[in-house]
């Protein structure tokens, strides 16, 4: 992240991928840029929120999901992936870019990728996302993580892979 690149991480559960995210969250405070945390399910913006405001300070954190939305102007947005995906259709003018201080958009749980029914958003969402934005790819499952690794360096930009068997 450090060198610009966007990154994959795959990893089993409960061995510190998160931290990845958590780490472009900080950095991203400290540059006094924002990050864009997606979740593919509601239930799971609503713990992330709930985490990260614990952890970075409820005026830091906001929410957006089909029902609600708190606090989008903070530093970090949760929300689910499929909000972001249709933010990147929004026509966007000069006064309202919801992604002119994006630093940093953090896919959680990546590998919905896979699900035939729901992997298009993930996939539209990294293609239109801008290539000034970096990328967070996290996920326990990928299968194929060195192939996606490959794709989002073709359609978004630099990526790199960080992948460890290793299961704590």
């Amino acid at each position: 992240l450090n060198q610009g690149h966007s990154v994959v991480v795959s990893a089993p559960t409960g061995s510190g991928k998160t931290l990845v995210g958590e780490y472009a969250i900080h950095r991203a405070i400290a540059h006094g840029s924002k990050v864009f945390y997606t979740t593919p399910l509601k239930a799971l913006s609503n713990q992330k929120l709930r985490d990260f405001r614990e952890q970075f300070g409820h005026k830091n954190v906001g929410l957006m999901t089909g029902d609600l939305s708190v606090n989008r102007e903070a530093s970090v947005v949760v929300m689910t992936t499929e909000i972001f995906r249709n933010m990147l259709y929004s026509e966007v003018d000069e006064q309202n870019d919801p992604l002119a201080k994006v630093e940093t958009v953090v896919f959680d749980e990546c590998h919905y990728m896979n699900d035939s029914q729901r992997g298009t958003v993930w996939e539209e969402a990294i293609i239109h996302c801008p290539t000034n934005v970096q990328l967070v790819a996290l996920s326990a499952t990928v299968a194929n993580a060195g192939q996606l690794t490959d794709w989002i360096n073709a359609v978004h930009g630099p990526t790199q892979l960080v992948v460890s068997q290793y299961r704590p």
